[in-house]
């Protein structure tokens, strides 16, 4: 089984994805890094050198190597479900027993706060809309929010929660048991 969290950017999809694994005793992969390392240089750089087609391009290889690993859960980029065949790929797997998919959601405000916080933000992502900043997030959001719910079996708001508190929240929804203080108490995979 395999985990994918989607929404998006600022929504705690990586930091979720971290330490959900720790405490599963599982691997965890941002989809981002590994699009990043496979092209030898950040997201920005690639849209700003190649485009966002080219970007699109690789992200869809990556998800469709990344999905079939078991014990693992991913943190999708913000944009990952803009291509159909990235949201019927992820249908597809799932359909067959092979995973979850748990869209990460949080207002536009608590988007741009995290965005702010976020000091590799800048220099990592690009701006997708002229506006940028918070208009950025209630365009993209408008446009977005389908096509997450289209793809997520569950769908979590992450606003004013711990990490602890998110990850319990997924364990729940696929059925790790924990202990009266909340810890989980077994590998999930068992």
């Amino acid at each position: 089984m395999f985990l994918a969290l989607i929404g998006y950017r600022g929504s705690g999809k990586t930091a979720v994805a971290e330490h959900l694994a720790q405490r599963l005793k599982w691997h965890w992969l941002d989809a981002d890094a590994e699009i990043e390392s496979r092209a030898g240089k950040s997201i920005a750089d690639i849209f700003a050198q190649d485009g966002e087609h080219a970007f699109r391009t690789l992200e869809a290889a990556v998800l469709n190597q990344l999905l079939h690993r078991p014990n693992t859960i991913l943190a999708l980029g913000g944009g990952a479900v803009l291509r159909e065949e990235n949201r019927r790929h992820l249908r597809e797997v799932c359909a067959a027993g092979g995973g979850k998919v748990i869209w990460l959601k949080a207002s536009p405000e608590t988007l741009w706060r995290r965005i702010q916080a976020d000091t590799t933000t800048a220099a990592r992502r690009p701006n997708l809309t002229v506006a940028g900043g918070l208009n950025e997030i209630h365009e993209l959001l408008a446009h977005r929010e389908d096509l997450y719910r289209q793809c997520a079996d569950h769908t979590i708001d992450t606003d004013g929660k711990a990490l602890d508190q998110v990850a319990r929240e997924i364990a729940a929804l696929i059925e790790v048991p924990t202990n009266d203080k909340g810890q989980m108490t077994r590998d999930i995979a068992q």
